[in-house]
């Protein structure tokens, strides 16, 4: 009788079927958790790739009581620094804006235009764009710019289909010459630029350029009134745009967040429902790794005097240690393939429906590698859990 056989036999089915149950079902929520994130987190997810979904943009509410003048709109210097010690705040970040006028003209297809435009700057810090194609050095030509979504979306489906003009698609704008004339309100300074569309951003709706153009572009056109003190809007780094103290406090001082940011707070609640899931499966598995290790306790408690025997007769430790070594790895193995295939089953029974919401996306590799690093922890724990034993009951034997 070989080795296997022979400390095999008193083996528990119903130990073994009971660890597998309870890692596969850890294991498979754990899996479908983080699929199932995966896959709804492209519903909320921002796909603006230059400001951050952690971004807030705040500015005062406007009311019969108070004028848009630059004074009772703007935040002081005693607003900014009392929003910047919030603990739920990481950084904030002033609007500036131009101090002087700004037209923009286009052609295309033989045919042109041309319209007034305004523009603004935030630090750099807040943009997400690679520094060669957002620096700007004071008294080049060419100027980097950043267009709202929305503006582009008028244009599109309001102006141009009445005007009879093209529509454009952003790649197609992106490439077009944009020509910028700038002059100081007197009209005594004027100078034109060329403006490089880098990108759309669907959460600010201004026009951004960098922040170095813009002071510098101040300072020589503009009439020279200090940005910091006519700041309408900021833009706020938080901890987590879900976060339950925010709400209040921009109640409580007046403030509105530019844009719905439903979509963040769901996505806050979203990390929140999968997090206390994840911790539930990891939980569970964790308990079925020591039911594992309590039912390899238990039979090599039985299985004592034959480990003994086949010790001083010579047999490796490594020999004597390999059933129960290979009883670990296959029944781990198949909590998770049947984990798998539980959740995989799963997700086909909610990704059309997901699909038709704009979600079903999400990484396919994240989840089984989740599942299959917990299945190594175990496999690994256990395994030093028997050498152990063997190694003790082989110094018993001495």
């Amino acid at each position: 009788m070989s080795v296997s056989r022979l400390l095999r036999k008193s083996m528990s089915p119903a130990r073994i079927a009971g660890f597998v149950l309870s890692n596969f079902i850890g294991l498979a929520i754990v899996v479908a958790g983080v699929q199932f994130y995966q896959d709804v987190r492209s519903i909320y997810d921002d796909d603006d790739g230059f400001i951050r979904k952690d971004y807030l943009v705040v500015n005062k509410k406007v009311t019969s009581a108070n004028t848009v003048d630059g004074t009772s709109a703007s935040f002081t210097s005693a607003e900014v620094d009392d929003l910047a010690r919030q603990p739920w705040v990481r950084n904030v970040g002033r609007f500036t804006s131009v101090d002087y006028r700004v037209s923009a003209s286009v052609e295309t297809g033989g045919r042109g235009m041309s319209t007034y435009l305004f523009f603004e700057s935030i630090p750099s810090e807040f943009i997400d764009v690679a520094g060669s194609q957002w620096d700007y050095v004071p008294g080049q030509n060419e100027v980097p710019v950043i267009i709202s979504k929305d503006y582009l979306t008028l244009y599109n489906f309001g102006f141009a289909s009445s005007a009879g003009l093209p529509q454009l698609s952003e790649s197609f704008m992106g490439g077009i010459p944009l020509r910028l004339h700038i002059a100081s309100d007197d009209g005594t300074r004027s100078a034109d630029f060329n403006g490089r569309v880098v990108g759309f951003s669907n959460r600010l709706n201004t026009i951004l350029v960098p922040e170095e153009f813009m002071r510098w572009s101040n300072s020589r056109f503009g009439s020279g009134k200090p940005d910091a003190e006519s700041a309408s809007r900021l833009i706020v780094d938080v901890s987590s745009p879900g976060d339950v103290a925010i709400a209040p406090y921009l109640e409580a001082h007046g403030l509105e967040v530019a844009g719905d940011k439903r979509s963040s707070q769901a996505s806050f609640l979203l990390n929140v429902i999968t997090g206390i899931i994840l911790a539930v499966g990891v939980v569970i598995t964790v308990l079925s790794f020591f039911i594992l290790m309590l039912s390899l306790t238990v039979l090599m408690e039985k299985n004592r005097e034959k480990i003994h025997t086949l010790l001083q007769l010579g047999y490796p430790l490594r020999n004597v240690g390999a059933p129960y070594r290979a009883l670990i790895a296959w029944s781990c193995a198949g909590a998770f393939l049947i984990a798998l295939i539980a959740v995989y089953g799963f997700r086909l029974s909610y990704l059309q429906q997901l699909e038709g919401l704009g979600g079903g996306h999400g990484n396919l590799w994240l989840a089984p590698t989740t599942g299959m690093a917990l299945t190594a922890v175990i496999v690994v724990l256990n395994w030093i859990a028997v050498s152990r034993r063997v190694e003790h009951a082989w110094r018993l034997r001495r």
